[in-house]
């Protein structure tokens, strides 16, 4: 992790000392602290680490005291507070003893870091200019993000630096990108300002310009729809008038260009009779990419007015969580409250807002505590309900309780509609297909990891990108889907395959930086094919603070840890991926994780049994069946093993310990190793020799 907080390449020393810094603390996102020897110094409690923070952003000032006092225990009096602090500076010194140098200058009455002594983040963002901006790009996540709830003073003075930051970034973002005549340098600027500012409008136009520009008028388009996902997730606000009429000239040229034209009217004959009266015709509507979802607020029912605000705080939660999705487009739901309060006829909320999907629900009270029912409608279906879900909780902390609500509906219903919109389309005849349906058809496909129908979707996704280049959810299932090709043991050439998966996977993060779902998919693409494992987390770690909520980002993460071989992280994220979604429709591929995690903590009997659920569930998919035979080969079930090693055999039949060897994601050699064992042990060929032998042997106990 010592990387993670090295200078941005090309960017000088703001230092004239730059040989003296002994130690480079990241306060930027979770914060960090390393010696020039890669030594992690960073304290372990919480109060220290924020008082370690107060200092460095103090500096060149020294922090007093009584200032570091009233900020990190405002709610002790003034003594307790002085004593707490001794305390903590006393940590401090500790946790920086490693360096070998007195960095930390401790008087009566302030603290103080040595001039020199500390590389900051922080303080090279705020050193960016027009001509200098290469730091900008440190600016990835909130200050000290993991700090807050420490105490509230402490809060409200991280709120005002956090702020501070931010205005400094974006003021610079913002003339750097006034600068910029090339489309080609110009979007870059501006997806440096929206990761700075994601309501910039003016960033948001400027990213549409550039695409338009450059002809991609897909890209552009797409733009102008997150645009206005953004701005009604944090603002409950509709696009200006100036980007929607910007909008309208991307379109119309377009439009026009793309249409023949039109053959010339007859010469108008002369007469008495007055022109008729010709009617508009109906402009269609342009392609839809996504889904339209609405939440209405809940009803209350035998309930006191004090959960009035919960019926409408729930909703915008899940609305809110909603719009991280980048395949949705979600209405507002303070857009839909008069329906609530009125009706709710869901037939006009769908003429009224073009709804596909409409959540809606009712909130119970008894004594103190609270039952959420949950009801999903396809309001193209007639209104049918296609996921429901009830939630019993307690009463006591209705924040929490409407962020755990939230997260959950959110999470399960996402790959709900996934499913049911690639039912829909897979149904319908493929001609004049969208990308989106494209890859909506193929999504159908690879789930059943049946030989043929899986090949078609491979041609499905590669003619999704002949026909959008620019659209970043085809690129980002294409590389999803090499991934399985190679997994299965299904591609002629499979170095190949790898490297077209990793440059699919690079350019649809490319194509769409904030889509936490491809920055997963290009995770896993590392981890699984590439065994650039800590490459893998960094890229998690970036889906999850887009969209907290998304399980496949949680399961694939937990993978990674399970490869690197911290199980018990491993354990929390695809345990956090369960609870999320709990009934996933692909929870063959996800649950494997289990077996993985499993095995490698030696606890076969948990292995076995998940081992047995996941293959029930597709028994065609090779990787399931894996660390399952390797922990009945360490439980000494070699009959139970025996069928498994028959059913992995028939999907990949050249399936060897010395092939799982090569190409294991695994890091550590004895994790390697006790795998493997597990494999030998369960009757798996030790290389292609004894694989071809095993093969006479069994044709001949078949002839006899």
């Amino acid at each position: 992790m010592a990387d993670l907080v090295q200078p941005v390449p090309g960017l000088t020393p703001s230092s004239d000392a730059a040989g003296q810094v002994v130690v480079r603390l990241r306060l930027i996102g979770q914060m960090e602290a390393w010696s020039l020897t890669s030594e992690n110094v960073l304290p372990q409690g919480r109060k220290t680490r924020a008082l370690l923070a107060v200092v460095a952003l103090s500096a060149p000032r020294p922090a007093l005291r009584g200032r570091l006092a009233e900020l990190l225990w405002s709610r002790r009096p003034e003594e307790q507070a002085r004593a707490s602090l001794r305390q903590e500076i006393h940590r401090l010194l500790e946790a920086l003893s490693p360096t070998g140098g007195d960095i930390l200058t401790v008087t009566r009455d302030h603290l103080s870091l040595r001039p020199a002594a500390v590389w900051v983040d922080v303080d090279e963002v705020m050193r960016a200019t027009v001509e200098q901006p290469a730091s900008l790009s440190l600016l990835e996540g909130d200050l000290l993000e993991d700090l807050d709830g420490i105490d509230p003073n402490f809060d409200a003075w991280l709120a005002a630096e956090r702020e501070r930051v931010r205005d400094k970034a974006r003021s610079v973002a913002e003339a750097l990108l006034r600068t910029q005549v090339e489309p080609e340098a110009a979007i870059p600027v501006a997806q440096r300002l929206l990761s700075i500012d994601r309501a910039h409008e003016g960033a948001w136009r400027a990213l549409m310009r550039a695409h338009a520009a450059r002809g991609e008028r897909g890209m552009a388009i797409q733009a102008y729809d997150r645009c206005r996902a953004v701005l009604a997730d944090l603002l409950d606000a509709a696009p200006s008038v100036e980007t929607q009429r910007l909008l309208a000239e991307i379109r119309g040229p377009a439009s026009s260009r793309m249409r023949p034209r039109p053959p010339a009217p007859p010469p108008i004959e002369e007469t008495d009779e007055p022109p008729p009266i010709l009617e508009p015709k109906a402009v269609a509507p342009p392609a839809r990419g996504g889904a339209h979802v609405g939440v209405l607020p809940l009803q209350l029912v035998g309930t006191s007015e004090d959960e009035v605000h919960l019926a409408t705080g729930l909703a915008e939660e899940i609305t809110t969580a909603l719009a991280r999705f980048r395949w949705m487009f979600v209405v507002s739901s303070t857009s839909l409250a008069r329906f609530a309060l009125e009706s709710r006829d869901e037939t006009a909320i769908r003429r009224t807002f073009g709804l596909d999907f409409l959540l809606d629900g009712t909130i119970q009270k008894e004594r103190t505590r609270l039952r959420i029912t949950l009801r999903l409608l396809d309001l193209r279906a007639g209104n049918q309900v296609v996921w429901a879900r009830r939630f019993d909780r307690q009463a006591h902390d209705l924040l929490s309780l409407q962020d755990e609500v939230a997260a959950e509906v959110v999470a399960q219903i996402d790959p709900e509609i996934l499913l049911i919109e690639s039912k829909r389309i897979a149904a319908r005849p493929p001609l004049d297909s969208t990308a989106y349906d494209l890859v909506l058809r193929a999504l159908s496909l690879i789930g059943r990891l049946e030989r043929e129908p899986f090949m078609q979707a491979g041609v499905y996704l590669s003619r999704a990108i002949e026909l959008e280049p620019d659209y970043a959810a085809s690129h980002a299932w294409y590389a999803y889907w090499q991934m399985f090709l190679v997994g299965q043991d299904w591609a002629a050439d499979p170095r190949a395959v790898m490297e077209k998966a990793g440059q699919l996977a690079e350019r649809a993060i490319v194509l769409d930086p904030l889509d936490a779902r491809g920055l997963a998919i290009a995770g896993h693409v590392r981890a699984f094919l590439h065994h650039r494992l800590r490459e893998a987390i960094s890229l998690h770690e970036r889906a999850l603070s887009l969209n907290p909520n998304l399980a496949m980002a949680w399961n694939l993460s937990g993978v990674a840890y399970a490869y690197l071989g911290d199980w018990e992280e491993a354990e929390r994220r695809v345990a956090r991926y369960k609870k999320l979604s709990p009934l996933d429709p692909h929870a063959f591929f996800f649950d494997t994780g289990f077996i993985i995690v499993a095995l490698l903590k030696r606890d076969y009997e948990s292995a076995v049994v998940a081992g047995r659920a996941v293959t029930e569930m597709n028994p065609a998919f090779s990787a399931a069946c894996k660390p399952y035979l390797a922990a009945l080969g360490h439980a000494g079930r070699l009959q139970e093993a025996s069928v498994v090693l028959r059913r992995l055999l028939a999907i990949e039949p050249d399936f060897t310990i010395e092939r799982f060897l090569a190409t294991t994601p695994v890091e550590r050699p004895g994790d390697r190793e006790h795998y493997a064992e597990g494999l030998r042990r369960a009757g798996v060929p030790e290389n292609d020799k004894e694989s071809a032998a095993l093969l006479v042997a069994e044709v001949s106990h078949l002839a006899t």
